[in-house]
């Protein structure tokens, strides 16, 4: 049996992407019913020394993108991180969804052997696509769109297993 590199990249970002997005929609209704400041689950975070609710996204969104450029061998499009609401956050979810539907599904597939590197100067790591994908990128995206989903559950959104694994 032949591994799929874009089997195992593109549709399984795309499921946890559109995963949160609909996880966004319930914090905004949780929000809106229990008359909490939006501010306060986009700011929450579970420790003092991690990122918030908003950057999880944003980061979750980066790596999806991120491995899925590097893998078709284009350019990593640079998103500002200038989301401030719940509406922001779809959108860039959205944008990183409609970005990797444009992606040509046969440069991914052939990216199993192929150079990545991520980082610059003396911080430049250098990987085999598959190596790169199952070691790095994907275990990257799934704890920042975990992270995500835990700092929703933690404040009382009403989301489980089957919302953040969603449909497929």
């Amino acid at each position: 049996m032949t591994f799929s590199m874009y089997s195992a990249s593109a549709p399984v970002f795309k499921q946890i992407l559109n995963s949160l997005a609909a996880i966004i929609d319930k914090a905004e209704a949780h929000a809106a019913e229990k008359k909490i400041e939006p501010a306060a689950l986009l700011q929450a975070r579970l420790f003092p020394d991690m990122f918030p609710f908003t950057r999880q996204i944003q980061v979750a969104a980066d790596f999806a993108k991120g491995a899925a450029a590097r893998l078709a061998g284009v350019e990593v499009p640079k998103y500002e991180d200038t989301e401030q609401s719940f509406a922001d956050l779809k959108e860039r979810i959205a944008k990183t969804v409609a970005f990797i539907d444009s992606l040509p599904q046969d440069g991914i597939e052939a990216s199993a052997q192929r150079d990545i590197t991520t980082g610059s100067g003396d911080k430049a790591k250098q990987w085999k696509g598959q190596l790169y994908l199952m070691h790095y990128a994907l275990p990257h995206f799934f704890f920042h769109s975990t992270t995500a989903y835990d700092i929703l559950r933690h404040n009382g959104v009403e989301v489980g297993k089957k919302d953040f694994v969603g449909s497929f």
